[in-house]
């Protein structure tokens, strides 16, 4: 693991100076340095950082930045051919599935899942091995809040350069309740957390140190793209002893269609992308008492 030096300690600083814009409540005006997104009469979206005294190109025309700077959000600007663009600032789902990638992001369904099956609540700490691009981070960051905490765990430094540089281009500035480092949880003595967030290749490899991680009753939460990976780390749960039953499942969201009476399912849906494995962890020398399963009827 690499120990931080002089530059990374500057450049820290340098960071900490910067002014967080998206912590707390966006201003009620675009300003310079907002992240805009632009959608034209066919739903195409354009998203532009502001700028004063500078435009946007499109194949529609330009549209100047000093026509959005001063303005409220949910308007209409036109371009220099009369094209119609509504501006808006891009939710952060809008945001993940546009930001620079190192490693694969995980989708907003999926961490939407992870917040809402993860309890992921405002004051809690919070643990994440394997930050890949930052997408999963600022879903955790909003949640924990301006009281929690999340450090993050990226053994590659090219991964967690793109994830810090996303986290801080999403929220402007360094976010004072995150912390990334370089390395792997498992080379980590970490303890009293609430929740647990594995998003690497072998979560079963740090069953035991999630389990020393946290406190009764917190929740690892395990994210895998194979039947294979999800076998392993389900068992793996089940064996350690130091969890309850783990739950298992996966989210498919399916877009609709709908004008006048024209409504039926849209011809494409996000379908897999990944397993999620929720468990919660038991008190220190207890037993779960052994769960009932019915018998296979080729058992029977």
């Amino acid at each position: 693991m690499r120990r931080p030096g002089p530059a990374d300690v500057h450049d820290h600083r340098r960071r900490e100076g910067r002014r967080l814009r998206r912590v707390t409540r966006p201003p009620p005006t675009f300003e310079p340095g907002d992240r805009v997104q632009l959608s034209d009469p066919k739903g195409r979206l354009h998203t532009v950082r502001l700028e004063a005294g500078k435009s946007f190109h499109t194949h529609r025309g330009a549209i100047a930045h000093d026509d959005l700077l001063g303005r409220p959000e949910g308007i209409v600007v036109q371009s220099t051919s009369g094209t119609a663009y509504l501006a808006v600032r891009p939710l952060l789902s809008d945001y993940v599935l546009s930001m620079p990638r190192g490693a694969a992001v995980i989708y907003p369904k999926d961490a939407g899942q992870i917040v809402m099956m993860g309890d992921v609540f405002p004051g809690a700490r919070v643990i994440e091995a394997g930050a890949g691009s930052g997408a999963l981070t600022c879903a955790l960051l909003r949640a924990v809040g301006e009281q929690g905490s999340l450090v993050s765990y990226e053994r590659r430094e090219d991964f967690a350069a793109t994830a810090r540089a996303n986290v801080e281009s999403f929220f402007g500035g360094v976010h004072p309740r995150w912390e990334l480092r370089i390395g792997e949880l498992a080379d980590n003595d970490v303890t009293d957390v609430d929740r647990v967030v594995l998003d690497m290749l072998d979560p079963w490899a740090v069953i035991g140190t999630a389990a020393t991680a946290l406190r009764p009753g917190g929740v690892v939460i395990g994210y895998v793209a194979t039947v294979t990976q999800l076998s392993r780390l389900v068992e793996g749960l089940r064996e350690h002893g130091a969890f309850m039953e783990p739950a298992a499942f996966e989210t498919l969201v399916r877009p609709w269609h709908v004008v006048g009476l024209a409504v039926r399912p849209e011809h494409r849906m996000v379908a897999h992308t990944a397993f999620l494995v929720t468990a919660r962890r038991l008190a220190d020398g207890v037993t779960a008492p052994a769960r009932q399963r019915r018998p296979a009827k080729s058992a029977v």
